[in-house]
């Protein structure tokens, strides 16, 4: 008679590695399908010589790092760069400040505020294309409500979109007026989420209204601010759509944009090559700034655990 070997029983530490890595796997597949190879193929297009020919033969000849060359040496390239950190500053800038003022206004409770802000919510919820289509109405030199409006006043009309230095202007004027309702939303809520007893005390304390938003709101809102500066930020830097449907990037490459440009060179010139670099210049700024904020994120973590 002979007795069995016993069975081998797996222990719990290598159970739940098993686990964890069942939960982590549909994650690691959904970056690495729908994030990492189309960046790869975008970094890999950008050291080839990829043309319309190369749909049909298949073949496109590596070239190093010739297009980005190509791409710094183009006059256009500091256009690009100057129109994209001036778009993204102006945006952030008027986005932030109007959300933050009517986050305050709708902080406190009236008759209607919620109705009001639900229609502030508007511009949000319309595609970008329909609000890019009615503010080009809007701007036309002729027939365009603003010039209507700037005529009964007394003021000539404003060529908006014919003008290089009035075509930027509108652009971050379209896309201020669609960025206010995410700002608005995020920094409201944070507003409610301060207790109302510290405003209280500061007020019992005799604390104005300024001196309360100073010394009890900012701070407290800080962590938020930071979230929907670099949310804006990511999202504003690649804006495409808008500035394609109000100018296209015109007149004369006026509101040119990395992202418009890149766009251009890929579908409009066929430069395919050019267009990837052109893409992954703004990939690599997106994600300087993205480490930044994650920097600044543990550093403040850690500054309030201690």
């Amino acid at each position: 008679m002979t007795l069995a070997a016993p069975v081998p029983r797996r222990g719990p530490r290598r159970d739940g590695r098993f686990t964890a890595w069942a939960f982590l796997l549909p994650a690691v597949a959904y970056v690495v399908v729908f994030f990492g190879y189309p960046l790869a193929a975008n970094v890999v297009t950008s050291t080839q010589d990829y043309t319309v020919k190369s749909f049909y033969t298949g073949e496109a000849p590596f070239v190093g790092l010739a297009n980005y060359a190509a791409v710094l040496a183009n006059p256009l390239f500091s256009t690009a760069v100057l129109n994209t950190v001036l778009f993204t500053a102006g945006s952030l800038v008027f986005q932030f400040g109007i959300g933050l003022a009517l986050a305050v206004f709708f902080a406190g409770r009236f008759p209607g505020g919620a109705l009001l802000r639900s229609l502030l919510l508007l511009p949000w919820l319309l595609p970008l294309v329909v609000s890019g289509a009615v503010w080009r109405w809007m701007f036309d030199q002729d027939h365009g409500v603003l010039n209507a409006a700037s005529r009964l006043i007394g003021v000539g009309a404003v060529p908006w979109l014919s003008s290089t230095a009035w075509a930027l202007p509108a652009v971050i004027l379209t896309n201020i007026w669609i960025g206010i309702p995410f700002n608005l939303v995020i920094l409201h809520g944070g507003l409610r989420a301060i207790p109302a007893s510290l405003h209280e005390a500061a007020a019992l304390d005799g604390a104005g209204a300024w001196q309360r938003f100073r010394h009890v709101t900012w701070p407290l809102l800080r962590p938020v601010t930071g979230i929907v500066l670099m949310l804006g930020l990511v999202y504003t830097i690649k804006v495409f759509d808008v500035i394609m449907v109000v100018t296209g990037g015109g007149p004369a490459n006026a509101t040119q944009t990395l992202t418009t440009w890149s766009y251009r060179l890929s579908f409009h010139d066929f430069a395919f090559g050019q267009g990837a670099a052109v893409g992954n210049v703004l990939i690599l700024a997106a994600t300087a700034f993205g480490l930044l904020y994650l920097r600044s994120a543990k550093a403040t973590l850690a500054e309030a655990a201690a």
